[in-house]
């Protein structure tokens, strides 16, 4: 599944760093702790590896 804007794919990178363990889950907030815990390492490089080019920074709900 692609991301549908740049603050998701961002957030879905932060989340695998911390999956990888780069970084630390302490130091995620918001949608990327949701994804963190809801999505396995696998869903997540799914996300963050679709490319930004003509993507809206936010979507709206």
């Amino acid at each position: 599944m692609p991301a549908k804007s740049k603050a998701q794919q961002k957030a879905a990178g932060a989340a695998l760093s911390a999956k990888r363990g780069d970084t630390k889950k302490g130091e995620l907030r918001g949608a990327s702790r949701e994804m963190y815990d809801s999505m396995s390492e696998r869903q997540l490089e799914e996300v963050a590896s679709t490319t930004r080019k003509d993507k809206p920074e936010h979507t709206k709900k």
